[in-house]
């Protein structure tokens, strides 16, 4: 299977809050996507790695995502080394998607910065000849490299380099992360409201998230939007595509 996008976060629940959006849109366009998370979560205050596995699971369903692959390193703990990059690698290769979306630059949460170094150099090394890794199928997997790697916006107030209208899909993409019950409890109490509270826990968490959204929507005329950074400077080649 191929498809066109791969979103990937270092924790469940990253895509969602920062990406969903996006994802959304380009399905309404003709779109596939599939997700990877590279641990299940499991250092998380609340909640378990059993317990976001399925609340994972649900949002993808609901996402309408291809497929949800999680590589089960360890949370807090992952590490820019050749083991983690032929898992990553080995992914790429099978679904040979055109645009990878992945972590923040720089974040609050030090796995999201160190996940978009990772997750780069991958790109970069799936698509040379002499790294060899094997598929699901024991053979041999070609190289390829993705067109665009993209990084998302997440808790940091980060300067986007483009945004992308998310204004019909806003009440979905909020939908979808209150698929993870055992993170976020604002919206009706459940058998994790209990819990220790987290910066991410309370209904301020989610009253940014929308606000944040409004914010980057603002500039480029939209209601709501998601924030993108590159590492190279985009190229257009009609200045009229830009809004």
């Amino acid at each position: 299977m191929q498809v066109d996008i791969l979103a990937i976060g270092v924790h469940p629940d990253d895509v969602e809050l920062s990406a969903c959006g996006t994802l959304l849109q380009h399905a309404s366009l003709g779109y596939s996507f599939g997700l990877l998370d590279l641990t299940r979560g499991e250092l998380g205050s609340r909640g378990s790695a059993e317990i976001r596995t399925r609340e994972a699971k649900d949002a993808a369903r609901k996402m309408g995502a291809e497929f949800r692959v999680n590589l089960d390193l360890p949370d807090g703990f992952i590490r820019n080394d050749e083991a983690t990059l032929r898992k990553i690698i080995t992914v790429i290769r099978q679904y040979r998607p055109k645009i990878v979306l992945a972590n923040a630059l720089d974040d609050r949460h030090p796995d999201h910065g160190r996940s978009a170094k990772i997750v780069a150099d991958a790109c970069f090394y799936s698509g040379l000849l002499k790294i060899e890794t094997t598929g699901e199928d024991g053979q041999p997997q070609e190289k390829w490299r993705p067109q665009n790697l993209y990084h998302y916006i997440q808790d940091r107030n980060r300067k986007p380099d483009f945004v992308v209208d998310i204004s019909p899909y806003l009440a979905r993409k909020m939908e979808i992360i209150r698929c993870y019950r055992s993170q976020f409890d604002d919206h009706e109490e459940n058998e994790y409201s209990q819990e220790v509270k987290t910066p991410i826990s309370g209904s301020d968490f989610m009253a940014f998230i929308e606000a944040k959204g409004r914010s980057f929507g603002r500039e480029a005329g939209f209601e709501f939007a998601e924030g993108f950074e590159t590492s190279r400077y985009p190229g257009v080649k009609d200045l009229f595509n830009l809004i």
